[in-house]
């Protein structure tokens, strides 16, 4: 979105595994990504807690594609999530999504109020994230996968659309 503020990033978010990591701690840790057009994928590769760095290093991704499916990819996690302190920040697996509006403050007219919506997350058992396991998101069907109000109004999907803007009615 337009408008980035510290409670946005806290409630939207794709996050394979979000904890308090410090890839600047070793040479070794890197953060990468790689966009090849129908994927995008980011991995952090031998990274360690900030203040836990005894805990071993995590290697973990995620890849969006452009069809809309997400993965989760964890290929080194050399503790439990559940043992990840989350005094320092949040530890947290899975997706969120929300949006701010700026409404007119009453107390001061010329200032506006944030506030956040959070409509939609998916938190994963961080228990199961496992060295060598992976977590899969596939996309739900839309109305707008289709191309035409025909296409929409014949189609098997199990939700029924309910209104069609070409033809300006509800179906």
């Amino acid at each position: 979105g337009d408008v980035i503020h510290r409670m946005l990033t806290a409630t939207q978010y794709v996050a394979p595994l979000m904890a308090n990591f410090n890839p600047s701690y070793s040479r070794n840790s890197t953060v990468q990504y790689l966009d090849n057009g129908t994927v995008f994928v980011v991995q952090w590769d031998k990274v360690y807690l900030q203040g836990k760095e005894d805990m071993g290093t995590f290697t973990f991704q995620a890849a969006l594609h452009s069809t809309g499916r997400i993965v989760f990819g964890y290929k080194e996690i050399p503790v439990p999530v559940l043992q990840i302190s989350a005094t320092q920040h949040p530890v947290k697996a899975g997706l969120s999504d929300a949006f701010m509006i700026l409404n007119p403050s009453p107390e001061v007219p010329e200032s506006r109020r944030r506030t956040i919506y959070e409509y939609h997350r998916v938190e994963l058992d961080t228990s199961k994230i496992t060295n060598m396991s992976a977590v899969e998101f596939t996309p739900l069907p839309t109305c707008l996968q289709h191309q035409s109000c025909e296409m929409c109004v014949t189609s098997e999907l199990t939700f029924n659309c309910s209104w069609c803007h070409v033809l300006q009615r509800y179906l």
